[in-house]
């Protein structure tokens, strides 16, 4: 039996490690896939490019659609710098015309320097010198209207081409956007090529919005079908604005009715999925902080209201560690007092590691279990030095503990200031992915991942090992626990220091959401209390399902209210009203003690 919480704490470390990994993994996978192709050579594409600046205009033309496909950077600068007249045509021996990119940088003189695009090297005279040209000697190549809009049909295309899926998206919609029919035969060439079923849409989608503006009915009708169809939020107002056109036939207008219907539907789904994931993620770190809470107030019937606090050590630690694994972390105080007519001041200074890279990423791997070692540790000392003299006192308990939060929010502004500190999320926990047009982050499906493990991690601790044994017994009868034996003292200690270490875990969770401050317990410790006593004092089952209860319904009542104040003065008036009729809340603890 004594080996089991040392499995169990293995168990969850494995876990919290394959979590981090598989959402890592999952913001690499699409990247790499993309990435995998190698370009083209880049000295063929530099020739090739030098021979179409010079070329007749048909071949010219021609030429500029076929390098854009290659998605070279250099093919990008180029066709970019071309109508901004920083193409330079340099006459060399023989009247040969030689194509070169003038730099931005001028000298004392006012001239830039050019590199020749066939080859990338600096123009140079015949024993070698580097070139410079002022503005008044430089013949740039000419553009008219026409080869413009060849240019930024390619520059277009080229977005198009993007590595990342996500660029791909942003320059696909911005064309959909345009309102220029030109660009639709830029979207259908690209379509075929696209693997991506989210690009892929967003290309249908932007072709569809630019037909809008076709004078054919039946393209017109098409075109409002497959909106409707993909269920486009962003074609919304556009299709007001055609509903309104005159002249529309009826079946037109019947069209655009059942895709504005449909689009409106969609929406009001996404937003009731979009708002109970909120309210999920909400109640999921609510559920972390009131179960650290269940045991100190449930189980122990200590009121303790520097629970917030144990919240903010674990947040800060996250910081601290965030910084070790940067340049340092170091703080410098100066006591109200002085010594000698000199202010009393002291401070330290913990180098760094500098590191960078994967390495820098993983500090919050090592954050989470310091997290909460620092808030158990913090925990322990609070109740070897305040509460162990205030069981079965309650009303004592909650001043001295009000007075003991306080005391930390102070140290809080005296070490890390008392502004908010930002604390950096690994890459693997920064961005969201869209599911139907629902936005799930990946610090917040992180955060309801790792709720979940901690809620079963301690189930199986208070249930399958000797302290959960001990803590049990002691909650259900001190008096009788401590006459078989039990050293409620011992458990006590260990009791208020898990849960202040669980309090821990939640400030490592909310450093990943919001910025870190002094009073950032102070924010949920109200909530927990509420979560505590509607699941049932002292039960976890309980506690789980007011947390999320109290979470969803908390979102759901804003968005429905419209005002974040009006969402939780509801919740507060449905809590009152549920106690009224089950002052034992969800799940009632039963226990054999007489007093």
């Amino acid at each position: 039996m004594s080996l089991l919480p040392r499995r169990l704490n293995a168990s969850l470390g494995l876990w919290v490690a394959v979590v981090f990994a598989a959402i890592t993994l999952t913001r690499l996978t699409s990247f790499a896939a993309t990435a995998a192709e190698p370009p083209a050579a880049e000295a063929v594409i530099r020739k090739r490019l030098a021979l179409a600046i010079v070329a007749e205009e048909a071949d010219q033309k021609r030429e500029i659609r076929e390098l854009a496909l290659t998605g070279s950077k250099v093919v990008r600068e180029i066709l970019s710098a071309w109508p901004k007249d920083r193409i330079l045509l340099y006459t060399g021996d023989g009247g040969v015309r030689i194509p070169a990119l003038i730099e931005d940088e001028t000298d004392a003189d006012g001239k830039s320097r050019a590199a020749r695009i066939d080859t990338g090297a600096f123009l140079a005279d015949a024993s070698g010198k580097t070139l410079r040209f002022a503005t008044t000697d430089i013949t740039t190549a000419e553009t008219d209207a026409a080869l413009r809009t060849v240019l930024q049909l390619a520059l277009d295309a080229m977005a198009l081409a993007d590595p990342l899926p996500d660029a791909r998206k942003t320059a696909i919609l911005k064309l959909g956007n345009s309102q220029k029919p030109l660009n639709i035969v830029i979207l259908q060439e690209r379509l075929p090529l696209e693997n991506d079923p989210d690009v892929k849409k967003a290309i249908l989608e932007s072709i569809a919005l630019l037909q809008l503006g076709d004078p054919d009915p039946t393209v017109l009708k098409a075109a409002i079908e497959q909106l409707g169809r993909l269920r486009s939020i962003g074609s919304l107002d556009l299709l007001k604005r055609v509903s309104a056109r005159e002249g529309l036939s009826p079946e037109i207008r019947r069209v655009l009715a059942e895709s504005i219907h449909g689009i409106d539907n969609h929406i009001n789904n996404v937003n009731l999925v979009g708002t109970f994931f909120r309210g999920l993620s909400l109640g999921s770190i609510l559920l972390v902080v009131a179960l650290g809470l269940a045991i100190t107030f449930g189980l122990m019937g200590i009121i303790n209201m520097a629970h917030g606090e144990m919240i903010a050590i674990g947040a800060y630690t996250t910081y601290v560690v965030q910084n070790l694994f940067g340049t340092g972390f170091g703080f410098s105080i100066t006591l109200p007092f002085s010594f000698g007519g000199k202010p009393i001041a002291f401070g330290l200074h913990l180098p760094g590691l500098n590191a960078t890279g994967s390495l820098y990423e993983s500090y919050f791997l090592f954050a989470i279990p310091l997290s909460f070692l620092m808030a158990a540790l913090a925990g322990l000392v609070i109740e070897r030095l305040v509460i162990r003299f205030l069981y079965r006192r309650p009303l004592e308990s909650l001043l001295a503990t009000w007075g003991v939060s306080l005391v930390m929010q102070q140290l809080f502004r005296m070490v890390f200031g008392a502004n908010n500190v930002q604390v950096g999320s690994p890459t693997g926990l920064v961005g969201h992915f869209d599911i139907n047009d629902v936005s799930f982050g990946y610090n917040r499906v992180f955060v309801i991942g790792f709720a979940v493990l901690i809620v079963i991690g301690t189930w199986l601790l208070l249930t399958r090992t000797s302290l959960g044994l001990l803590i049990r017994a002691v909650m259900q009868n001190r008096d009788m626990a401590s006459c078989i034996g039990v050293r409620t003292n011992r458990v006590n200690v260990l009791t208020f220091a898990f849960g202040s270490g669980l309090a821990g875990l939640a400030g490592a969770f909310l450093s990943q959401i919001g910025n870190v401050g002094p009073s950032l317990g102070q924010s949920y410790i109200v909530d927990s209390f509420m979560t505590v006593v509607v699941g049932g004092v002292g039960s976890i089952v309980g506690t789980v399902c007011a947390a999320i209860g109290i979470g969803t319904a908390d979102q759901i009542l804003q968005q429905t209210t419209g005002s974040p104040v009006t969402g939780k003065i509801v919740v507060l008036i449905s809590i009152i009203l549920f106690l009224q009729w089950r002052p034992g809340g969800l799940f009632s603890i039963r226990s054999r003690s007489l007093d």
